[in-house]
């Protein structure tokens, strides 16, 4: 294997950096719960202790592992590529949210934290941080931007079930970015007793570190489980996940960096087109460097460098930035990054539910879309994986709509 591939798994250094992305921006008040927070998870990575209860939550809690699915009336369907479906919205909540959850909640009771926030877009995440927080009596705060409150109204009433407060966000758009930027001036306010929990592989070193490592969780079954289907010593030909902040994807993607066979895609998502100004979230594709929530990565911005409003059907891809690591992977070309337009999206949406019984959220539909594209154009022995994120339950309220389909009054029924 040469260098350049070595280097890939040991990354962020001791700055918090991955090559020019990542670091740690922000306030002074913050700066010793960040310290604290470093301290107590490289304290936590040597401890048998923590990972034997992450391991025990994982397995008899969420319901890890999550299966690895051949996907075989799409595979028929589409010809060319295998496709296998990594399957962690049948993880406890629907998503993979919860395997990062679990493991910064644990780390926040070991802090001492009784009170615990959170941002979130789809809701996932909150959903996930309500769950956890409820299973060890801790009071949960969610932020979530007012627009995404309407279109993803099972959640919100999930949360509320779960004991959370869920704090409508009116700034900007009322979208993802809205809610973390609220979700860390609270922060600010509350440092003696309170713990972000951030849903992302984004903000200030070491979050996406941290949040990446818990997801790996999802690759590292993926190593083991393909070959019990497809041969001793066998590794997927291609990775493909969604990303909006990018954690379900680092998470597939990391344990296979060192390895220069395994071709891995990122599908951003592409809202009204790349093209139309301000109506899409694929910063890689339309942004460029700049500083938000407390990490230098790839921004949409103007002239200026003001943050614009993205745009995505996809509440959890509603993001106007990407987690550091997926830059770097970006620059480099370790990984590959291309998008997807809502439309593509409701159509891989229906796909899957026709094909194999599988309603997926919106986010892995953008994933799925760009499969519907790759595999056809790939051998019969080529082994795609993609990793299914999400289940669509949340979703089908603004499916409906965009659909032309009547459902009735629904508390779900707002997109716009």
């Amino acid at each position: 294997m040469n260098d350049l591939f070595n280097s890939f798994m040991s990354g962020p250094n001791e700055q918090g950096r991955f090559g020019d992305f990542g670091g740690r921006f922000v306030s002074e008040t913050l700066m010793p719960l960040i310290l604290a927070l470093e301290a107590e998870y490289e304290k936590a990575k040597t401890d048998d202790t923590f990972w034997a209860e992450m391991d025990d939550l994982w397995k008899h809690y969420v319901g890890r592992p999550s299966p690895l699915y051949f996907a075989s009336r799409m595979t028929e369907e589409l010809g060319g590529a295998k496709i296998y479906l990594k399957r962690d919205e049948l993880n406890h909540t629907g998503a993979h949210k919860i395997n990062n959850v679990l493991g910064q909640i644990i780390l926040a009771r070991r802090m001492g934290k009784t009170r615990i926030i959170a941002e979130t877009g789809a809701g996932q995440h909150g959903v996930a941080t309500a769950t956890v927080c409820a299973k060890f009596g801790l009071k949960c705060v969610v932020y979530m931007g007012a627009h995404d409150v309407e279109r993803q109204q099972p959640n919100v009433f999930r949360m509320r079930l779960l004991g959370a407060e869920v704090v409508p966000v009116t700034s900007g758009r009322g979208t993802l970015k809205d809610a973390m930027n609220d979700a860390m001036r609270d922060w600010v306010t509350n440092v003696r007793d309170t713990f972000y929990c951030i849903g992302t592989a984004a903000g200030p070193h070491p979050y996406p570190a941290m949040v990446r490592d818990f997801q790996s969780i999802i690759g590292k079954e993926v190593r083991w489980q393909l070959p019990e289907q497809e041969g001793e010593g066998r590794l997927p030909d291609t990775l493909v996940a969604a990303i909006g902040g990018g954690s379900n994807a680092i998470g597939l993607f990391h344990p296979f960096l060192d390895d220069p066979s395994v071709n891995i895609i990122g599908v951003e998502a592409g809202g009204k087109g790349v093209n139309a100004k301000m109506e899409h979230c694929a910063s890689l594709t339309g942004g460029r460097p700049g500083v938000l929530h407390g990490n230098r990565t790839y921004l949409l911005q103007d002239d200026d460098g003001q943050i614009l409003e993205g745009f995505s059907i996809s509440a959890g891809l509603d993001y106007p930035g990407i987690g550091p690591e997926h830059a770097w992977l970006h620059d480099t070309g370790r990984a590959k990054y291309v998008s997807i337009t809502d439309k593509e999206a409701l159509e891989a949406f229906q796909f899957s539910c026709r094909t194999e019984g599988i309603i997926p959220a919106l986010e892995p539909s953008h994933a799925l879309a760009h499969v519907m594209k790759l595999a056809p154009t790939l051998p019969s022995d080529h082994i795609l994986v993609m990793n299914m994120c999400g289940r669509g339950d949340k979703d089908i309220y603004t499916v409906a709509k965009h659909l032309g389909q009547d459902m009735g009054e629904s508390e779900g029924r707002s997109i716009d």
